[in-house]
């Protein structure tokens, strides 16, 4: 067993996300109880710049890892860890595992309602937070994992259980009536991934926004009806009931969406903050439904209980494993897999993605190295 003896954490400065830093602190010996892991890999994505933004309210991202310095906060990612330390006898050195991490070389965690699927970490701070984010799977009794597919399960996961939850929300709910969804940022993986799977099981249009520059390869994945630049909203005539997704958080293109479409607006769905680092205010002044906020662990839940929990496993790992099958197809060209090493390049990738500088083709993983102190 290797004694841990330093910890070294990538900070994000609030409310200047683009801006982050390293600090670093003596680790002390190991409690009993606790277990080590070192991070071994994990995905920065625009969903990862989400739970920053949405750092206090209403899922306190910012309270998962704590920093203890007001004006910094650490970013969750989703990633793979492999136990360095362990005081719990159940839990051996060696095991691997994929959960929700700090970008970091290492995190102490509690494990608390062992299984043989995994541990909820049951550090005192975390106890009253979402416990779908609190969950580790042992990869060894993951039916879902393999090791040639790491990286797209870091990348997809995260992202593909918000998208196949939001789909099963909408078709939960008859789409709110609505016969058209339009999609802002629809080259974002977590747009295109519901819409995909909305393609394929439900009859309702799918319209994308976009940015000009993603205009064509929103078009060619063959999941939307039409793709749209953001000025050309005005094409889209206002002549059926209309519920929007909004995955860029853009109050600006959200006041003209309500604007446009006026009475047919049944519904607005906010997802994510690809375009913005700031929560929104003045809603409330729009014409028409208020935002409401998708939090998938809600519809996680309630499929939980509808289905049993065996139920929900099965139906997300099947519905995952033909996801992840399809854009790791050599012949997929939806996206590919961008290895990047160490804190300097998550530092550079995260304030590309707070500029909105990314290739929506890329997915991007961070490889951190395994000689740290």
């Amino acid at each position: 067993m290797t004694a841990i003896e330093t910890l070294i954490r990538l900070q994000s400065r609030k409310g200047a996300l683009g801006q982050s830093r390293l600090a670093s602190e003596p680790l002390p010996p190991l409690p009993d109880g606790e277990i080590t892991v070192r991070i071994g890999r994990f995905a920065i994505t625009t969903n990862n710049v989400t739970y920053l933004t949405f750092g206090e309210a209403p899922i306190h991202y910012w309270s998962f890892f704590p920093t203890g310095d007001a004006d910094w906060a650490q970013m969750p990612v989703w990633g793979f860890a492999d136990v360095v330390e362990s005081s719990v006898a159940e839990i051996p050195v060696g095991e691997r595992y994929y959960g929700f991490l700090p970008i970091a070389n290492v995190l102490r965690m509690r494990p608390q309602r062992l299984s043989e699927r995994g541990f909820f970490d049951g550090m005192p701070h975390r106890q009253s937070l979402t416990s779908a984010y609190n969950f580790y799977t042992r990869c060894s009794a993951d039916p879902a994992y393999s090791p040639a597919l790491e990286n797209y399960q870091a990348l997809l996961r995260p992202l593909f259980v918000t998208s196949w939850m939001l789909a099963d929300y909408l078709q939960d709910n008859a789409f709110f009536g609505a016969q058209r969804l339009v999609v802002s940022s629809a080259s974002s993986k977590t747009a295109y991934a519901a819409a995909d799977w909305l393609h394929a099981h439900a009859d309702v249009e799918c319209v994308a926004l976009t940015s000009a520059g993603n205009l064509d390869f929103v078009a060619a994945l063959g999941c939307y009806a039409r793709a749209l630049a953001y000025d050309r909203l005005g094409d889209i005539a206002p002549d059926r009931p209309t519920l929007y997704l909004d995955f860029s958080g853009d109050a600006a293109l959200r006041a003209r969406v309500h604007g446009h479409f006026g009475e047919q607006l049944v519904h607005d769905c906010l997802v994510g903050f690809t375009q913005t680092t700031e929560m929104q205010s003045g809603s409330s002044t729009l014409p028409g439904p208020r935002p409401a906020f998708f939090f998938a662990p809600e519809q996680i839940r309630k499929r939980t209980q509808d289905w049993g929990a065996a139920g929900y496993n099965e139906r997300f790992s099947a519905a995952e494993r033909g996801f992840i099958g399809k854009l790791s197809d050599p012949g997929n060209d939806w996206m590919h897999v961008v290895e990047h090493d160490g804190f300097e390049s998550a530092q550079a990738l995260i304030a590309d993605l707070v500029a909105g500088n990314m290739d929506p083709r890329a997915g991007h993983i961070v490889r951190m190295p395994s000689t740290m102190p």
